[in-house]
């Protein structure tokens, strides 16, 4: 009979990625079921409810709180679990002594690091904008990586930074590359004169991974959180990132990276673009025109983003969709997308609808909803969505949160063609390809065939040839970008 433990650790604070990794680690335990280390907000005691690892006898615990949860075949499986749970949260830095030591405060990091004028913070979102408001009152910059926090605590922290000269990179705040430096989920890419505004996680690393795979470098990618476009953020640090980048010598070209932004948003950036010394690519996936300025180009999908920036040094072999396309079963009608970054599920919808094709999806882009003629309906599903996270590490970080939906897919008559991505690059899963060649190679058969990009570099920790030529040792397709790669599963389905 399964065993049940909590265990309760008053006001510790971990970097949630580092939380998911233990999570993970304990999970495939020997005689453990499941386990999850969350900090025990009423969210988050739900989610564990839901999960079946709250205990009835558990300690008491607050939102300051972290909880150790663990549901394991016997006491003793629970118990071991337990322990190392708790030696893995004692691992992280240095002290005089040789001894691990790592700030316990903003504070203290800011002591240790007089120099820095930048904070990363990922902790709960109920917590982010306390720490977040202590960063810009002592003159610092802020990155939060956390999600979940208020719209109105967003709009009086991006105010505040304004007001004092600074900026506000997120909530939800995935990915930057900050004076060559990457932050998060960013990818290793040279120097350059290209910079980055992106309201998109996903969306930057793609730009700037295929801008690196083609010859150019990034001066700085500044993401700004998903909702700073948004009329109720007004842009806020979209216009700050802009008129910084306009006083950056190192910066000859701007990328603009966004989902369908408010209209009266737009048009202020637009505006504030118009007035700039410097030429951008707009990239708003799924919005279509609307008037730009004339040092301004008009991307409709994140590698046209990268062409455009390049301006005539982009160089790759060309990529015909069609002669690299193999036939499906003519009862093979389907593209099912099974995407891990929200940006590129998005670009993909943009390609299939550009060609007349209906799509649904759990985040349509502008005209997704539409009825369109041209076939069955396509369906891409972003599994990085907090429906499907919660409670589990992001597919970029755990590629097994896509196995299921994907072993299914194979199965179905219906699909023709399964369309994936793969994010490699600091803080993704070391082996991602690796990963998915294993269930691919589990559940081999007569199903869909299975096409997929690799958004990344060469000098990723993963190696981005490495990871493609895995994925085609698996009998994937492998397009050179997730644009070609939407491109490509609709010519195996036109292929005859």
């Amino acid at each position: 009979m399964s065993v049940t433990l909590n265990q309760v650790r008053s006001g510790l604070f971990l970097d949630s990625v580092v939380l998911m990794q233990i999570s993970r680690s304990l999970a495939s335990g020997e005689g453990v079921e499941d386990a999850a280390l969350m900090m025990a907000t009423p969210a988050n005691l739900e989610i564990l409810s839901d999960a079946g690892l709250l205990a009835e006898d558990r300690p008491a615990a607050g939102p300051a709180d972290l909880l150790i949860a663990v549901r394991a075949n016997d006491q003793a499986a629970g118990e071991m679990a337990v322990v190392l749970a708790a030696a893995g949260l004692e691992k992280p830095g240095v002290t005089a002594r040789g001894e691990i030591y790592q700030p316990r405060t903003l504070q203290g990091a800011a002591r240790l690091h007089p120099e820095a004028n930048l904070v990363l913070i990922s902790v709960p979102g109920d917590f982010a904008g306390l720490e977040a408001r202590k960063a810009l009152r002592s003159g610092l910059n802020v990155m939060i990586f956390s999600d979940n926090v208020p719209l109105e605590e967003e709009i009086a922290l991006k105010r505040e930074a304004s007001e004092r000269g600074l900026i506000v990179m997120g909530p939800d705040c995935g990915t930057a590359i900050i004076g060559g430096v990457p932050l998060a989920f960013a990818n290793c890419v040279p120097r350059g004169d290209i910079g980055i505004v992106g309201a998109s996680g996903t969306g930057i690393q793609e730009v700037t991974s295929l801008i690196a795979r083609n010859g150019g470098g990034i001066s700085h990618a500044i993401g700004v959180g998903g909702r700073d476009l948004a009329e109720p953020v007004a842009g806020i640090s979209t216009l700050t990132a802009l008129e910084w980048l306009e006083g950056d010598a190192s910066t000859a070209h701007v990328v603009i990276i966004s989902k369908p932004p408010a209209v009266s948003v737009a048009d202020r950036v637009l505006k504030t673009v118009a007035r700039s010394s410097k030429t951008f690519t707009v990239c708003f996936l799924g919005a279509g025109d609307l008037g730009l300025p004339v040092n301004a180009t008009l991307a409709t999908t994140l590698k046209d983003a990268a062409v455009t920036a390049l301006a005539g040094r982009w160089a790759p072999a060309p990529f015909d969709p069609r002669k690299q396309a193999q036939p499906v079963d003519s009862e093979r009608r389907r593209i099912l997308g099974l995407f891990s970054g929200g940006s590129l599920s998005a670009e993909a919808q943009t390609v299939l609808i550009d060609r007349g094709h209906h799509v649904t999806s759990n985040a349509p882009v502008a005209g997704a909803g539409a009825v369109l003629k041209g076939g069955a309906a396509h369906e891409l599903i972003d599994l990085g969505d907090d429906a499907y996270t919660r409670g589990r590490p992001h597919p970029m970080i755990d590629p097994a949160v896509r196995d299921a939906p994907l072993i299914e897919a194979l199965s179905d008559r219906g699909i023709g063609v399964i369309l994936l991505d793969v994010v490699i690059g600091y803080g993704a899963h070391p082996d991602p390809a690796g990963h998915l060649a294993g269930v691919l190679k589990a559940h081999t058969g007569s199903g869909p065939l299975v096409v997929a990009s690799v958004t990344g570099t060469e000098t990723d920790p993963q190696g981005w040839s490495r990871q493609a030529s895995i994925l085609t040792g698996a009998g994937v397709l492998v397009a050179p970008s997730n644009a070609d790669a939407a491109a490509l599963a609709l010519a195996c389905l036109e292929a005859r």
